[in-house]
């Protein structure tokens, strides 16, 4: 039996939103001294999320802006402590969310190499052996002794990730990563993404290209409102969250008819798979 990376045990993350601004000093102060006090309102963006990642496994999270998919990744590599459940981490983690977040400004590309591989744990003999590689990937050339406040965006993003993939982690983070730069580095870089799960490293991965998740992945989820509705086959679960997001007047015209069609639900804390019997609606709990 393959080796468990990762087990998310009924995670849950709360927010506090206020429902009141305050906008100066001196209003805190009024409704402070009259008793008045700011209404908070609690917006959990993940509620009893569980499940486990495995050697090999390469696992797309599915869902519209605001259903938990970024904030999920974030409590997984350890940027949000949950406020319910937890997170067992059997392997080593390399999360790229923020391409470039652990850059200084002023410093040149080269020295940003070193600054962003000691933030990811890397030594300083290992960036000196990996650092032609780095700058050779990024197609930085004679721009990497220049300060990386003066680089595009595009250009900060495939430093990043040249400098987050140097190594092979046994778990590899993704959130909307490989949209960076034009499309020629795109290419490139989900070819490395390829290359690192072919030498058996897992994946989650979130991105808005359902196309790039079937390409990538092998298991997907579904995430609605934070809570995880639906696990299994990739091919299933775009299938069904193709059917959960189109218009309904789409959904009239093509679900008449229909074979059965399997799908994968989520049944208290373990994913069955079931199938839908031929109705206008397929639905998971």
């Amino acid at each position: 039996m393959a080796k468990e990376l990762l087990r998310v045990e009924h995670v849950g993350m709360k927010f506090n939103l206020s429902k009141e601004r305050v906008d100066d000093f001196r209003e805190y102060l009024i409704r402070m001294l009259t008793g008045k006090k700011l209404e908070r309102d609690e917006f959990w963006a993940l509620k009893d999320v569980s499940f486990s990642l495995h050697e090999g496994e390469r696992i797309g999270i599915l869902g519209l802006n605001g259903a938990g998919k970024s904030t999920l990744l974030k409590v997984i590599a350890g940027v949000f402590k949950p406020t319910e459940g937890k997170v067992v981490r059997n392997g080593k983690i390399v999360p790229l969310l923020e391409l470039g977040a652990g850059f200084d400004k002023n410093y040149t590309g080269r020295e940003n190499i070193y600054l962003y591989g000691s933030v990811l744990g890397y030594s300083r003999k290992y960036m000196d052996e990996k650092y032609n590689q780095i700058v050779k990937f990024s197609g930085l050339g004679e721009f990497i002794d220049v300060p990386i406040k003066n680089y595009s965006s595009g250009m900060r993003s495939k430093l990043g990730f040249a400098i987050a993939t140097i190594a092979e982690p046994e778990i590899l983070i993704l959130d909307e990563v490989l949209s960076v730069g034009d499309r020629k580095f795109r290419r490139k870089s989900e070819r490395r993404i390829l290359d690192m799960m072919e030498n058996g490293t897992a994946v989650l991965f979130v991105s808005h290209s359902l196309a790039q998740v079937q390409r990538i992945c092998n298991k997907a989820m579904i995430l609605d409102h934070g809570q995880l509705v639906a696990f299994g086959d990739v091919d299933e679960i775009a299938e069904l969250y193709t059917q959960m997001t189109e218009e309904p007047d789409e959904a009239n015209s093509t679900r008449g008819g229909e074979d059965e069609l399997a799908v994968t639900e989520k049944t208290g804390t373990k994913a069955e798979k079931t199938k839908a019997e031929k109705t206008d609606n397929v639905t998971a709990e």
